[in-house]
């Protein structure tokens, strides 16, 4: 997604990719132009850079080489690899929506059996009537930039009261090499719900690709929602994922997020706490090794009183790998009684391993209680001496340590099932190392 104001790496214009992939982006008329218009922003601001201050970690002008051309749509050869990858990736009993290179693929995915508990388009259908899906605010070019290319996508509608009896896994596959994909989601969780959405990312052989994604969430009062993100892309892949969140009053809302491939991943958040009486608890894990480099950003607006945060994250990082956290609490005037804590802590495994943690807190109300905080260090000396002299292994021994540092994330997941296939994918990353 490297979109330099002027040119890509290889001398095209960034406005004619645009153009020549303006005919196979789905809607109306009317949203074509707000696609158009959308560009033009993209274009006005430029890729994010060191010099923006949210961006000074992820300079993607640096580490992104150009904008991919836009993947085309999956053939049958294309699908039957990715039907592949649903079977190694599906999460049992769960029912799947299925995006392959960005196109909604309906003959992988479970409609009908969805159809009972929950209201399902694909954003091309969407956008054939309404462009209100591509207007979200354009906080930067990368948003912008989803907005204009996104070319598929699911849109759920969770009615008030539903109790979904089992999660929903949208998985997003990638099967062309050095090709982009830009989708866009919307899930609107009504009132007394309950509903556990699962997003997994991953590779059907691609290399190389591009991803681009945005989720819009918004829970009504009194919902109870779990949203678990499982980002493990090819390790030559770029992924951007933007999440814009608003939670109602009373509602509980538990966020995981995974990451353990990819080149450069971003994961930005953008979370309201718009109702009082309402518990966050948003948690995640990067295992990062090589030179993978891997951004989390949150930031986490208590625009309401009585409202509790909670976000706990781990990074292990290996080789020459990067782990960014950048986490912002910002607590309103009118947010009394907030309650907003956040720690972070990165255990580097190597001398060359890179671990950027940057907590802020910004507080314009005086009744609430709120704090952060940051480590980052190696392995204990004295346990694995402790573990080596019982006969493990040292990459045995280094393994079980790591796995109790990244276990307080992990386990704030509720669900039994969903948090052992999360730990099976801690332990198989573990794995690659020995």
């Amino acid at each position: 997604m490297n979109v330099a104001v002027a040119k890509t790496g290889n001398g095209r214009a960034v406005s004619d990719l645009f153009a020549s992939a303006e005919g196979r982006l789905p809607g109306s008329p009317s949203v074509i132009a707000v696609r158009r218009e959308a560009f033009e922003t993209c274009e006005r601001l430029g890729l994010p850079h060191r010099r923006i201050e949210e961006w000074k970690y992820t300079d993607l002008r640096a580490l992104v080489g150009e904008v991919l051309p836009l993947a085309a749509a999956p053939d049958a050869t294309a699908l039957k690899r990715a039907a592949d990858a649903v079977k190694a990736h599906a999460i049992a009993g769960a029912r799947k929506l299925v995006l392959v290179d960005g196109v909604f693929a309906p003959d992988l995915s479970d409609v009908k059996a969805l159809a009972s508990e929950a209201s399902f388009k694909t954003l091309r259908e969407t956008l054939e009537k309404d462009s209100g899906l591509l207007r979200t605010a354009a906080i930067d070019a990368v948003i912008a930039l989803n907005a204009a290319m996104a070319t598929d996508g699911v849109v759920l509608d969770i009615a008030d009261g539903t109790q979904l009896s089992a999660p929903i896994q949208i998985i997003h596959i990638a099967v062309a090499s050095s090709a982009s994909a830009f989708t866009r989601s919307q899930v609107a969780v009504g009132k007394g719900a309950r509903a556990t959405i699962i997003e997994s990312f991953v590779a059907a052989g691609a290399k190389a690709y591009q991803v681009n994604d945005a989720v819009i969430l918004s829970v009504g009062d009194n919902a109870d929602i779990a949203h678990i993100r499982l980002m493990d892309d090819s390790p030559d892949a770029v992924n951007i994922t933007s999440q814009f969140v608003t939670v109602g009053a009373n509602t509980k809302l538990n966020f995981f997020n995974m990451t353990t491939g990819a080149a450069v991943s971003r994961l930005q958040g953008f979370i309201t706490l718009a109702g009082e009486g309402s518990e966050l608890s948003v948690n995640g894990v990067n295992l990062l090794q090589k030179t993978e480099h891997g951004d989390t950003t949150l930031v986490v607006d208590h625009a309401v009183p009585n409202c509790v945060s909670r976000e706990v994250f781990r990074a292990v990082i290996d080789d020459r790998a990067h782990s960014v956290f950048q986490g912002r609490i910002i607590v309103r005037p009118d947010a009394q009684k907030t309650d907003g804590k956040m720690m972070i802590r990165a255990l580097l495994l190597s001398d060359e391993a890179e671990a950027d943690n940057k907590p802020e807190l910004e507080i314009f109300a005086d009744d609430v209680s709120c704090g952060h905080g940051a480590t980052a260090g190696a392995l204990d000396d004295s346990l694995l001496f402790y573990l080596k002299a019982r006969g493990l292994p040292e990459k045995q021994a280094q393994a079980l340590l790591i796995q109790a540092f990244v276990g307080e994330a992990i386990e704030q997941i509720a669900d039994d099932d969903l948090r052992e296939h999360v730990i099976g994918i801690a332990e198989r990353w573990l794995e690659r190392r020995q």
